[in-house]
């Protein structure tokens, strides 16, 4: 088990790398998150949900993600409050203090699909959640220690000196740690060096005198990391945004924004500036297209919206002939009107929407996900991606769907001149041809650029990183 000194130290990556690593040398392996965090979903071959970074992971390994990586994803609705979805399917909602009386019960759910991928495989790599000395909330764990002592893992501590303090962190997660919990401890490894590292050599050897775990391996700094699906928000701060490329895309950085990835394979496209708005930042008057992501919460972030002023902004764009395409949620903003009869975000009742579309959305009890694939309307593109929404939209502009399924279902709608446009599906951009579509739409060259290979390629430069830095087989003896 992969643990960490903290939030985004880069144990997603490590456990991606080292899934392909050992895949690469022929063993079966899978990868196990007790409990994430996360509004980046992936929908599962088994019909259920789990978070973006053990997708990754599985595609590492081989195989399709199924909901036992990750069997308990907590995906935030509000600052204390969080929807729960235990083995795929939503258990409820929860607001913090509320779920910490929910653990004891989620255990069970845990060690099964743990167990369920420990038949399965030669090895399975697991990855803890923030920070393993977050000993406040170290009654009924499952995510770190606690899950550890229950199933008999072994740790691995990951330390991030990339931000600075790594021995403050190493050092004072022993210090905190429980004696018990202390004795899990196999080693630790420092993420995200840079420069030469012999001239950290006696930096390790203290940690290992101060903390008495051994040193397993001084990793530099992966500079090809964000060319990865990213499932930490965090990770929005750092993308590449090419300040030269002649068409900007501005995209809205919502409060509760989800399933953001879908902009991955947009963000190395040279011949487009990505743009992430955050508070306090106008939609820029030069921008050529406004993207609305997907959302976890449409209604609470819509409000966000205005509250930003970008509806204005909005309403400006588009009268000066600027396009906008919203996403699932950001599709559902686009509209007259969503209608919340349930509750199933807040107080039942209704907003206006942005009224860019004339469309209507009503929330409904039943969550869609599904795979899905098939072409867009106007240009035939391919394209395979997910759904993973809650709501039925419709209206006079979803008589021009953007997209047609496979099945020969509708989805999305468009404006008569087509310059705004809103869709349900996620992963949309990955094809290479429906990209390639898109980036006309929006003014900009395609340029060749193959995503699906790019992510190929980047994993095993990563495994091959990780074989230079660590010693796997000492790591799988460690695993027993």
């Amino acid at each position: 088990m992969l643990q960490g000194t903290g939030s985004d130290v880069g144990k997603s990556l490590v456990v991606a790398g080292l899934c392909r690593a050992y895949r690469n040398r022929g063993l079966t392996v899978r990868p196990f998150k007790p409990q994430n965090m996360s509004n980046n979903a992936a929908v599962t071959a088994d019909g259920g949900e789990i978070g973006r970074a053990q997708a990754l992971q599985a595609r590492a390994c081989g195989v399709a993600p199924t909901v036992h990586m990750n069997p308990v994803l907590l995906k935030p609705q509000s600052e204390i409050g969080s929807q729960v979805v235990v083995q795929g399917r939503v258990m409820g909602n929860a607001r913090a203090r509320e779920y910490q009386s929910w653990k004891p019960r989620l255990m069970q759910a845990v060690l099964d699909s743990f167990a369920r991928l420990r038949a399965e495989a030669d090895l399975v790599l697991v990855e803890g959640a923030g920070s393993a000395a977050e000993v406040n909330l170290r009654p009924n764990d499952i995510a770190n220690m606690g899950f550890a002592r229950a199933a008999g893992v072994p740790v691995a501590l990951v330390g991030d000196i990339d931000r600075g303090g790594v021995f403050a962190q190493i050092v004072g997660t022993r210090a905190v740690l429980d004696p018990d919990d202390a004795a899990l401890v196999a080693g630790f490894m420092v993420n995200k060096f840079r420069g030469d590292p012999a001239l950290f050599a006696d930096g390790m050897a203290m940690i290992e005198e101060r903390t008495g775990w051994p040193a397993l391996g001084l990793i530099p700094y992966f500079g090809d990391a964000g060319r990865l699906p990213a499932e930490d928000a965090v990770a929005l701060e750092t993308r590449r945004r090419p300040a030269d490329a002649p068409v900007t895309a501005a995209v809205l950085k919502l409060p509760r924004i989800s399933n953001f990835d879908d902009l991955d394979p947009l963000k190395n496209e040279p011949g487009l500036r990505l743009l992430m708005l955050g508070r306090g930042e106008a939609i820029p008057a030069d921008a050529d297209v406004v993207i609305l992501p997907g959302s976890k919460a449409t209604i609470a972030d819509l409000a966000a919206l205005r509250a930003e002023g970008w509806d204005i902004d909005l309403r400006a764009h588009v009268r000066r002939g600027g396009r906008v395409l919203g996403l699932c949620g950001g599709y559902q903003m686009l509209g007259r009107r969503i209608a919340d009869p349930h509750g199933m975000e807040g107080p039942a009742g209704a907003v206006d929407g942005l009224g860019l579309l004339d469309v209507e959305t009503t929330l409904t009890s039943v969550k869609r996900l599904e795979a899905v694939a098939g072409a867009s309307v106007a240009e035939d593109a391919p394209f395979a991606g997910y759904e993973m929404h809650i709501g039925v939209t419709c209206g006079p502009d979803a008589a021009r769907p953007v997209l047609r399924f496979a099945d020969g279902r509708p989805d999305g709608a468009s404006t008569a001149d087509g310059r705004v446009r809103g869709c349900y599906v996620h992963g949309l951009f990955g094809d290479d041809r429906q990209r390639a579509v898109w980036l006309r739409w929006m003014g900009a060259a395609a340029s060749g650029y193959a995503y699906e290979a790019d992510v190929e390629a980047t994993l095993d430069a990563l495994a091959a990183h990780l074989e230079a830095h660590l010693d796997l087989q000492r790591l799988l003896t460690l695993a027993r």
